[in-house]
């Protein structure tokens, strides 16, 4: 083996050794790249650590390298149109020279001072302008925003990115953020278009690549290489925390030093931001769930003693959250890898 270190556990960049998600990714790059794009907005959505960000990073550098497509990276709380505007106008050789030529747009910061032209009346009439001299250059715009949540920002920019799809203008939209976050903006009043737009949800990885990916990477055994993958339960940052550690240990069986060192990057990294968020009566019922590793909807209100109805809303957080399983109905268990030992290793009261 290498001495350096193959897996990471720090967040927004692509680790060395990584599983990528081929299918999801060709999938919307397909669909970004076909004649008839049937698609112009995407949104990829999950818990933290499942590699909502890796994928969008894959997907922006790919199409980075196709010279008929620009690749726009954003901030759900900056100014977007105008970061944008500016954005085209500096890297773009021909924007440059268009708004250089027929755009007064100084009042924005942006370009030469053209004072025989009439400063532009708004961002988004100039963005306009620009749209139609990438059509008729035929390049394809794609704006790639990460961690989008619900911003005055953004919910102006949807609104304006409807208006340009309208027109049929070749710009094309990706986001990825938080189950809640993405909900919160698909419910906001007057986004219909962005509640219609293809939702990806993160999915748990193919145990049975993580065991081959163990295997060679790590030289493990057909049997320990199981066992670790199915402890990470397809979790994209447990794969990453496990091998690891298991690498920097040089461990051929999976440790209690291992399982520690695992245990306290899922709480310090990933659990203890989820856990803050929980609402008190979702953590209450969680203190119940954890005890098996899983139960039934009537097993649960039996020893809770608590009736359906009051169960029914901390259900639905805890799935929103990408905490509990609620695939099998009537059945509960939990979806996230160690979680159980962080739950029992909390002070509840």
């Amino acid at each position: 083996m290498s001495t350096r270190n193959p897996y990471a556990i720090s967040f927004g960049r692509i680790p060395n050794q990584y599983i990528s998600r081929s299918l999801l990714i060709d999938d919307i790059i397909d669909t970004l790249n076909s004649d008839i794009v049937e698609e112009q907005a995407f949104k990829i959505t999950g818990i933290r650590g499942t590699g909502k960000t890796v994928t969008l990073t894959t997907i922006e550098k790919q199409l980075r390298e196709d010279n008929n497509w620009i690749v726009v990276n954003l901030k759900p709380d900056s100014d977007i149109v105008n970061d944008l505007v500016a954005n085209l106008y500096t890297n773009i050789p021909f924007i440059t020279n268009f708004v250089d030529a027929n755009l007064n747009l100084s009042a924005f910061g942006i370009g030469v001072n053209l004072s025989k032209k009439s400063p532009a009346a708004s961002l988004d009439v100039a963005l306009d302008k620009l749209m139609s001299e990438v059509a008729r250059k035929k390049k394809r715009v794609l704006i790639v925003i990460d961690e989008a949540r619900k911003t005055d920002s953004l919910i102006d920019f949807i609104q304006e990115f409807q208006i340009l799809i309208r027109k049929d203008y070749p710009i094309y939209l990706i986001v990825a953020g938080l189950y809640e976050d993405i909900e919160s903006l698909e419910n906001t009043d007057g986004l219909t278009f962005f509640l219609r737009a293809t939702k990806c949800e993160m999915t748990p990885l193919n145990i049975g690549v993580i065991k081959e990916d163990y295997k060679e990477t790590l030289g493990l055994t057909d049997e320990v290489a199981y066992d670790l993958a199915v402890m990470t339960k397809g979790y994209a940052f447990a794969y990453q925390a496990f091998g690891k550690y298991m690498w920097e240990e040089n461990a051929k069986e999976i440790t209690p030093k291992v399982m520690a060192l695992v245990d306290e990057a899922l709480a310090q990294k990933v659990y203890n931001k989820i856990w803050s968020e929980l609402m008190p009566k979702d953590k209450w019922f969680l203190s119940f769930i954890v005890k098996k590793e899983t139960m039934s909807a009537s097993e649960l209100l039996e020893i809770t003693k608590k009736k359906h109805n009051e169960w029914s809303e901390p259900r639905k957080r805890l799935i929103d959250k990408g905490i509990i399983n609620g695939s099998v109905r009537g059945m509960i268990s939990l979806k996230l890898p160690r979680f159980k030992e962080y739950v029992e290793n909390i002070d509840l009261m």
